[in-house]
Protein backbone atom coordinates (compact mmCIF):
# COMPACT_ATOMS: atom_id res chain seq x y z
CA UNK A 1 0.00 0.00 0.00
CA UNK A 2 1.45 3.88 -0.84
CA UNK A 3 2.71 5.25 2.01
CA UNK A 4 0.25 8.63 1.63
CA UNK A 5 -2.39 5.96 2.12
CA UNK A 6 -1.05 4.62 5.17
CA UNK A 7 -0.88 7.82 6.82
CA UNK A 8 -4.36 8.44 5.56
CA UNK A 9 -5.59 5.67 7.95
CA UNK A 10 -3.77 6.63 10.66
CA UNK A 11 -5.00 9.93 10.92
CA UNK A 12 -8.31 8.59 10.51
CA UNK A 13 -7.72 5.94 13.36
CA UNK A 14 -6.13 8.75 15.70
CA UNK A 15 -9.63 10.74 15.13
CA UNK A 16 -11.59 7.38 15.47
CA UNK A 17 -10.00 7.05 19.20
CA UNK A 18 -10.63 10.71 20.20
CA UNK A 19 -14.17 10.41 19.13
CA UNK A 20 -14.59 6.31 21.05
CA UNK A 21 -12.16 8.08 23.71
CA UNK A 22 -9.93 5.64 23.73
CA UNK A 23 -6.45 6.24 24.84
CA UNK A 24 -4.22 3.75 22.95
CA UNK A 25 -4.86 1.09 20.06
CA UNK A 26 -2.10 -1.55 20.21
CA UNK A 27 -1.71 -3.71 17.35
CA UNK A 28 0.38 -7.03 18.07
CA UNK A 29 1.84 -8.94 15.23
CA UNK A 30 5.02 -11.52 14.23
CA UNK A 31 5.40 -13.71 10.89
CA UNK A 32 3.04 -11.27 9.41
CA UNK A 33 3.28 -13.09 5.78
CA UNK A 34 2.09 -16.29 7.27
CA UNK A 35 -0.72 -15.06 9.65
CA UNK A 36 -0.92 -11.36 10.46
CA UNK A 37 -3.37 -9.33 11.91
CA UNK A 38 -5.69 -7.70 9.41
CA UNK A 39 -5.35 -4.15 10.02
CA UNK A 40 -1.55 -4.66 9.49
CA UNK A 41 -1.83 -3.82 5.70
CA UNK A 42 -3.96 -0.89 6.73
CA UNK A 43 -1.75 1.27 9.35
CA UNK A 44 1.45 0.08 9.09
CA UNK A 45 2.15 -0.83 5.06
CA UNK A 46 4.27 -3.63 5.36
CA UNK A 47 5.00 -6.84 6.68
CA UNK A 48 6.96 -8.00 9.70
CA UNK A 49 8.72 -10.96 10.99
CA UNK A 50 9.69 -10.98 14.87
CA UNK A 51 7.17 -9.97 17.60
CA UNK A 52 6.27 -6.53 16.83
CA UNK A 53 3.99 -3.89 18.76
CA UNK A 54 2.73 -1.02 17.17
CA UNK A 55 1.30 1.97 19.30
CA UNK A 56 -1.22 4.61 17.53
CA UNK A 57 -2.13 6.85 20.05
CA UNK A 58 -5.04 9.45 20.78
CA UNK A 59 -2.75 12.37 20.68
CA UNK A 60 -1.69 11.82 17.33
CA UNK A 61 1.53 9.66 18.76
CA UNK A 62 2.77 6.51 16.64
CA UNK A 63 5.41 4.25 17.86
CA UNK A 64 6.50 0.77 17.08
CA UNK A 65 8.76 -1.74 18.43
CA UNK A 66 9.93 -4.43 16.01
CA UNK A 67 12.89 -6.39 15.76
CA UNK A 68 16.31 -5.12 14.32
CA UNK A 69 15.61 -6.89 11.39
CA UNK A 70 12.64 -5.02 10.75
CA UNK A 71 13.43 -1.53 11.41
CA UNK A 72 14.54 -0.40 7.52
CA UNK A 73 11.25 -1.73 6.45
CA UNK A 74 9.08 0.25 8.83
CA UNK A 75 11.66 3.48 8.38
CA UNK A 76 10.65 2.70 4.71
CA UNK A 77 6.72 3.65 5.10
CA UNK A 78 7.03 6.92 6.29
CA UNK A 79 4.38 6.27 8.73
CA UNK A 80 5.63 6.02 11.93
CA UNK A 81 7.41 8.99 14.37
CA UNK A 82 9.06 6.49 16.45
CA UNK A 83 10.68 2.75 16.00
CA UNK A 84 12.39 1.01 18.82
CA UNK A 85 14.33 -2.30 17.16
CA UNK A 86 15.12 -5.22 20.27
CA UNK A 87 17.38 -7.82 19.49
CA UNK A 88 17.01 -9.92 22.87
CA UNK A 89 13.60 -9.10 23.63
CA UNK A 90 10.80 -6.86 23.32
CA UNK A 91 9.54 -7.48 27.28
CA UNK A 92 11.60 -3.97 28.27
CA UNK A 93 10.87 -2.10 25.37
CA UNK A 94 7.56 -2.61 25.86
CA UNK A 95 6.64 -1.52 29.17
CA UNK A 96 8.65 1.63 28.78
CA UNK A 97 6.45 2.54 26.15
CA UNK A 98 3.28 2.12 28.46
CA UNK A 99 4.83 3.52 31.28
CA UNK A 100 5.15 6.80 28.59
CA UNK A 101 1.84 6.65 27.28
CA UNK A 102 -0.25 5.40 30.88
CA UNK A 103 -3.27 4.60 29.01
CA UNK A 104 -6.15 4.17 30.33
CA UNK A 105 -7.60 1.65 27.67
CA UNK A 106 -5.07 -0.58 25.39
CA UNK A 107 -7.33 -1.62 22.67
CA UNK A 108 -6.14 -4.93 21.10
CA UNK A 109 -7.44 -6.66 17.99
CA UNK A 110 -9.40 -9.53 19.47
CA UNK A 111 -13.59 -10.00 18.53
CA UNK A 112 -15.63 -13.12 18.83
CA UNK A 113 -17.56 -11.97 15.76
CA UNK A 114 -16.02 -10.27 13.57
CA UNK A 115 -12.34 -12.00 11.75
CA UNK A 116 -11.14 -9.14 10.20
CA UNK A 117 -11.11 -7.32 13.54
CA UNK A 118 -9.52 -10.19 15.04
CA UNK A 119 -5.63 -10.12 14.85
CA UNK A 120 -4.48 -11.30 17.91
CA UNK A 121 -3.56 -14.78 18.43
CA UNK A 122 -4.43 -16.64 21.43
CA UNK A 123 -0.12 -17.51 21.82
CA UNK A 124 0.45 -13.96 21.57
CA UNK A 125 -2.49 -13.26 23.96
CA UNK A 126 -0.45 -15.64 26.29
CA UNK A 127 2.78 -14.30 25.76
CA UNK A 128 0.98 -10.58 26.49
CA UNK A 129 -0.50 -12.11 29.76
CA UNK A 130 3.79 -12.92 30.74
CA UNK A 131 4.77 -9.67 29.91
CA UNK A 132 1.86 -7.39 31.45
CA UNK A 133 -0.08 -9.72 33.90
CA UNK A 134 2.05 -8.21 37.00
CA UNK A 135 1.17 -4.76 35.92
CA UNK A 136 -1.32 -2.26 36.23
CA UNK A 137 -1.98 -2.32 32.21
CA UNK A 138 -3.05 -6.10 32.30
CA UNK A 139 -6.28 -4.62 33.74
CA UNK A 140 -6.98 -1.98 31.15
CA UNK A 141 -7.03 -4.20 28.08
CA UNK A 142 -9.91 -3.80 26.10
CA UNK A 143 -11.26 -5.07 22.14
CA UNK A 144 -9.95 -3.28 19.69
CA UNK A 145 -12.70 -4.39 17.64
CA UNK A 146 -14.88 -1.09 17.28
CA UNK A 147 -11.56 1.03 16.15
CA UNK A 148 -10.59 -1.77 13.38
CA UNK A 149 -14.34 -2.23 12.20
CA UNK A 150 -14.23 1.78 11.56
CA UNK A 151 -10.71 2.02 10.06
CA UNK A 152 -11.36 -0.50 7.71
CA UNK A 153 -14.38 0.40 6.66
CA UNK A 154 -15.00 3.85 6.40
CA UNK A 155 -13.05 4.72 3.00
CA UNK A 156 -11.12 7.26 1.93
CA UNK A 157 -11.22 9.03 -1.55
CA UNK A 158 -8.23 7.13 -2.53
CA UNK A 159 -9.84 4.02 -1.27
CA UNK A 160 -13.38 4.41 -3.03
CA UNK A 161 -11.20 5.26 -6.63
CA UNK A 162 -9.03 1.96 -6.06
CA UNK A 163 -12.60 0.04 -5.63
CA UNK A 164 -14.28 1.88 -8.45
CA UNK A 165 -11.15 0.96 -10.56
CA UNK A 166 -11.06 -2.58 -9.91
CA UNK A 167 -15.02 -2.75 -10.76
CA UNK A 168 -14.55 -1.29 -13.86
CA UNK A 169 -11.71 -3.88 -14.95
CA UNK A 170 -14.59 -6.54 -13.69
CA UNK A 171 -17.17 -5.23 -15.98
CA UNK A 172 -14.24 -5.10 -19.18
CA UNK A 173 -14.46 -8.87 -18.00
CA UNK A 174 -18.18 -9.29 -18.21
CA UNK A 175 -17.87 -7.89 -21.89
CA UNK A 176 -15.69 -10.22 -22.22
CA UNK A 177 -17.32 -12.92 -21.50
CA UNK A 178 -20.32 -11.98 -23.11
CA UNK A 179 -18.38 -12.10 -26.42
CA UNK A 180 -17.01 -15.56 -25.82
CA UNK A 181 -19.78 -17.60 -24.10
CA UNK A 182 -21.59 -19.99 -26.47
CA UNK A 183 -23.45 -23.59 -25.85
CA UNK A 184 -21.97 -26.15 -24.74
CA UNK A 185 -19.18 -24.69 -22.54
CA UNK A 186 -18.68 -26.37 -19.47
CA UNK A 187 -18.52 -24.27 -16.49
CA UNK A 188 -14.73 -25.54 -16.03
CA UNK A 189 -14.20 -23.29 -19.57
CA UNK A 190 -15.86 -20.66 -18.45
CA UNK A 191 -14.26 -20.49 -15.00
CA UNK A 192 -10.77 -20.89 -17.38
CA UNK A 193 -11.91 -18.22 -20.01
CA UNK A 194 -12.12 -15.76 -16.54
CA UNK A 195 -8.98 -16.79 -14.95
CA UNK A 196 -7.34 -15.87 -18.71
CA UNK A 197 -8.49 -12.30 -18.94
CA UNK A 198 -7.00 -11.87 -15.05
CA UNK A 199 -3.48 -13.35 -16.38
CA UNK A 200 -3.38 -11.10 -19.12
CA UNK A 201 -4.10 -8.22 -16.98
CA UNK A 202 -1.64 -9.40 -13.98
CA UNK A 203 -4.49 -9.49 -11.88
CA UNK A 204 -5.57 -11.73 -9.00
CA UNK A 205 -9.22 -12.90 -8.11
CA UNK A 206 -10.85 -11.38 -4.94
CA UNK A 207 -10.94 -14.48 -3.60
CA UNK A 208 -9.76 -18.40 -3.96
CA UNK A 209 -8.99 -19.12 -7.02
CA UNK A 210 -10.33 -22.04 -7.61
CA UNK A 211 -13.52 -21.00 -7.25
CA UNK A 212 -14.05 -16.98 -8.10
CA UNK A 213 -15.50 -17.29 -10.74
CA UNK A 214 -17.98 -19.85 -9.11
CA UNK A 215 -19.78 -20.61 -12.14
CA UNK A 216 -23.50 -22.16 -12.09
CA UNK A 217 -24.99 -23.57 -15.39
CA UNK A 218 -27.95 -24.62 -15.97
CA UNK A 219 -30.50 -26.39 -13.06
CA UNK A 220 -27.65 -29.23 -12.13
CA UNK A 221 -25.01 -27.45 -10.62
CA UNK A 222 -24.06 -27.02 -7.43
CA UNK A 223 -25.18 -23.89 -5.98
CA UNK A 224 -22.88 -21.85 -3.70
CA UNK A 225 -18.87 -21.14 -3.30
CA UNK A 226 -17.97 -24.52 -5.18
CA UNK A 227 -15.59 -24.89 -8.31
CA UNK A 228 -16.77 -25.25 -11.29
CA UNK A 229 -17.45 -28.94 -12.48
CA UNK A 230 -17.80 -30.56 -15.88
CA UNK A 231 -21.50 -29.36 -16.16
CA UNK A 232 -22.16 -27.51 -19.51
CA UNK A 233 -24.02 -25.02 -20.44
CA UNK A 234 -27.33 -25.74 -22.70
CA UNK A 235 -29.50 -23.76 -24.75
CA UNK A 236 -32.74 -22.23 -22.81
CA UNK A 237 -30.71 -22.05 -19.48
CA UNK A 238 -29.13 -19.89 -17.13
CA UNK A 239 -25.60 -19.23 -16.79
CA UNK A 240 -24.44 -17.76 -13.25
CA UNK A 241 -21.08 -16.05 -12.24
CA UNK A 242 -19.56 -14.84 -8.41
CA UNK A 243 -16.52 -13.35 -9.37
CA UNK A 244 -14.25 -10.33 -8.56
CA UNK A 245 -10.92 -9.09 -9.01
CA UNK A 246 -7.97 -8.01 -6.90
CA UNK A 247 -6.28 -4.80 -8.54
CA UNK A 248 -4.42 -2.50 -6.82
CA UNK A 249 -4.73 -4.28 -3.52
CA UNK A 250 -8.71 -3.45 -3.57
CA UNK A 251 -11.80 -5.91 -4.43
CA UNK A 252 -14.38 -5.82 -6.23
CA UNK A 253 -17.45 -8.52 -5.80
CA UNK A 254 -20.44 -8.97 -8.56
CA UNK A 255 -22.56 -11.42 -9.43
CA UNK A 256 -24.16 -11.55 -12.95
CA UNK A 257 -26.55 -13.82 -15.17
CA UNK A 258 -26.86 -14.65 -18.61
CA UNK A 259 -29.73 -16.67 -20.38
CA UNK A 260 -28.71 -18.69 -23.41
CA UNK A 261 -31.83 -18.34 -25.81
CA UNK A 262 -33.40 -21.99 -26.76
CA UNK A 263 -33.94 -22.42 -30.73
CA UNK A 264 -36.52 -19.98 -31.61
CA UNK A 265 -36.41 -17.50 -28.77
CA UNK A 266 -35.76 -13.89 -28.65
CA UNK A 267 -36.16 -13.06 -25.43
CA UNK A 268 -36.15 -14.80 -22.06
CA UNK A 269 -39.19 -16.99 -20.88
CA UNK A 270 -41.40 -15.84 -18.64
CA UNK A 271 -40.29 -17.68 -15.09
CA UNK A 272 -36.99 -16.16 -16.24
CA UNK A 273 -38.20 -12.41 -16.52
CA UNK A 274 -40.45 -12.34 -13.27
CA UNK A 275 -37.20 -13.75 -11.55
CA UNK A 276 -35.64 -10.90 -12.80
CA UNK A 277 -38.06 -8.32 -11.30
CA UNK A 278 -38.01 -10.10 -8.24
CA UNK A 279 -34.15 -10.46 -7.49
CA UNK A 280 -33.68 -6.26 -9.36
CA UNK A 281 -36.24 -5.32 -7.37
CA UNK A 282 -35.07 -6.44 -4.04
CA UNK A 283 -31.67 -5.00 -4.73
CA UNK A 284 -32.85 -1.27 -5.31
CA UNK A 285 -35.20 -1.78 -2.63
CA UNK A 286 -32.26 -2.60 -0.33
CA UNK A 287 -30.18 0.24 -1.96
CA UNK A 288 -32.99 2.08 -1.22
CA UNK A 289 -33.16 1.33 2.64
CA UNK A 290 -28.85 1.91 3.24
CA UNK A 291 -28.02 4.63 4.49
CA UNK A 292 -26.04 5.84 7.75
CA UNK A 293 -27.91 5.33 10.93
CA UNK A 294 -29.65 2.10 10.26
CA UNK A 295 -28.33 -1.10 11.60
CA UNK A 296 -27.46 -4.00 9.23
CA UNK A 297 -30.63 -6.09 10.04
CA UNK A 298 -32.86 -3.63 9.25
CA UNK A 299 -31.59 -3.26 5.44
CA UNK A 300 -31.56 -7.11 5.36
CA UNK A 301 -34.95 -7.39 6.67
CA UNK A 302 -36.12 -5.29 3.33
CA UNK A 303 -35.00 -9.03 1.55
CA UNK A 304 -36.99 -10.98 4.16
CA UNK A 305 -39.90 -8.98 3.30
CA UNK A 306 -39.90 -9.29 -0.44
CA UNK A 307 -39.65 -13.22 -0.55
CA UNK A 308 -41.94 -13.54 1.20
CA UNK A 309 -44.62 -11.80 -0.22
CA UNK A 310 -43.22 -13.73 -2.92
CA UNK A 311 -43.63 -16.91 -1.30
CA UNK A 312 -40.20 -17.69 -2.13
CA UNK A 313 -37.93 -19.90 -0.33
CA UNK A 314 -36.35 -17.59 2.04
CA UNK A 315 -32.74 -16.17 1.05
CA UNK A 316 -30.35 -18.55 3.24
CA UNK A 317 -27.32 -16.31 3.69
CA UNK A 318 -26.96 -12.46 4.38
CA UNK A 319 -28.14 -9.74 1.83
CA UNK A 320 -24.60 -7.95 1.94
CA UNK A 321 -21.53 -7.35 3.55
CA UNK A 322 -18.40 -4.66 3.42
CA UNK A 323 -15.77 -4.90 0.73
CA UNK A 324 -12.71 -3.12 0.14
CA UNK A 325 -9.11 -4.62 0.67
CA UNK A 326 -10.61 -7.70 1.23
CA UNK A 327 -13.96 -9.27 -0.03
CA UNK A 328 -15.50 -9.92 3.03
CA UNK A 329 -14.13 -6.93 4.80
CA UNK A 330 -16.06 -7.15 8.18
CA UNK A 331 -17.75 -4.75 10.54
CA UNK A 332 -21.64 -4.24 9.93
CA UNK A 333 -23.08 -7.34 8.03
CA UNK A 334 -26.22 -6.43 6.09
CA UNK A 335 -27.82 -9.66 7.62
CA UNK A 336 -30.64 -11.49 9.61
CA UNK A 337 -30.54 -11.60 12.98
CA UNK A 338 -29.34 -15.30 13.22
CA UNK A 339 -26.34 -16.82 15.42
CA UNK A 340 -24.13 -17.37 12.67
CA UNK A 341 -23.61 -13.50 12.24
CA UNK A 342 -23.61 -12.75 15.83
CA UNK A 343 -23.58 -9.64 17.00
CA UNK A 344 -22.62 -7.75 13.00
CA UNK A 345 -26.49 -7.36 11.92
CA UNK A 346 -26.39 -4.94 14.90
CA UNK A 347 -23.72 -2.75 13.51
CA UNK A 348 -25.00 0.83 12.00
CA UNK A 349 -24.22 1.96 8.74
CA UNK A 350 -22.11 5.28 8.50
CA UNK A 351 -21.49 7.00 5.26
CA UNK A 352 -18.12 6.23 2.90
CA UNK A 353 -18.48 1.55 3.32
CA UNK A 354 -18.84 -0.02 0.40
CA UNK A 355 -21.36 -3.02 0.99
CA UNK A 356 -22.57 -5.47 -1.44
CA UNK A 357 -25.88 -5.73 -2.20
CA UNK A 358 -26.89 -9.86 -3.52
CA UNK A 359 -29.53 -11.75 -3.83
CA UNK A 360 -30.45 -15.01 -6.15
CA UNK A 361 -33.11 -17.51 -6.36
CA UNK A 362 -33.92 -20.70 -8.06
CA UNK A 363 -36.19 -20.18 -11.26
CA UNK A 364 -37.22 -24.14 -11.70
CA UNK A 365 -36.33 -25.81 -14.70
CA UNK A 366 -33.67 -23.11 -15.79
CA UNK A 367 -31.42 -23.12 -13.22
CA UNK A 368 -30.01 -20.48 -10.49
CA UNK A 369 -30.54 -16.86 -11.37
CA UNK A 370 -28.12 -14.35 -8.83
CA UNK A 371 -26.98 -11.03 -8.94
CA UNK A 372 -24.64 -9.03 -6.69
CA UNK A 373 -23.56 -5.14 -7.04
CA UNK A 374 -21.37 -2.90 -5.41
CA UNK A 375 -22.22 0.30 -3.52
CA UNK A 376 -21.12 3.04 -1.46
CA UNK A 377 -22.68 4.83 1.32
CA UNK A 378 -23.26 8.46 0.79
CA UNK A 379 -24.34 11.33 3.25
CA UNK A 380 -28.24 10.42 2.66
CA UNK A 381 -28.68 6.88 1.03
CA UNK A 382 -25.95 4.86 -1.26
CA UNK A 383 -24.54 5.24 -4.47
CA UNK A 384 -24.20 2.64 -6.76
CA UNK A 385 -20.14 1.95 -7.88
CA UNK A 386 -21.41 -0.28 -11.16
CA UNK A 387 -24.28 -0.10 -13.23
CA UNK A 388 -27.12 -2.93 -11.74
CA UNK A 389 -28.06 -5.24 -13.93
CA UNK A 390 -31.91 -5.60 -14.12
CA UNK A 391 -32.79 -7.97 -17.17
CA UNK A 392 -30.79 -11.16 -18.28
CA UNK A 393 -27.87 -11.17 -20.76
CA UNK A 394 -28.84 -12.86 -23.69
CA UNK A 395 -26.50 -15.39 -25.68
CA UNK A 396 -28.46 -16.20 -28.87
Amino acid sequence: MAANLVGEKLAQATAILDELGVDLWMIVARESDVLGDPSLPLVVGTSVTWESFFFISRSGERLAIVGTGDVENIKQTGAWDEIIGYVQGPTTALLDALERFDPRQIALNYAPDNNMADGLTFGMYLKLREMLGKTRFWERIISGEPIASRVRGRKSDEEIRRIRASIATTNEIWEQLEEWIRPGASEREIAEFMHEQLNRRGLSSAWDWNYCPSVTAGPNSPIGHAGPADVTLERGQLLSLDFGVLQDEYCSDMQRTFYLLAEGETEAPAPVERGFRIISGIIRAAADALKPGVAGWEVDQVCREAFAREGITEWGFALGHQMGRSVHDGGTLLGPRWERYGRQPYGIVEENEVYTLEIGMTVPGYGWLSLEDDVVVTANGCEFLCEPQTKPILIG
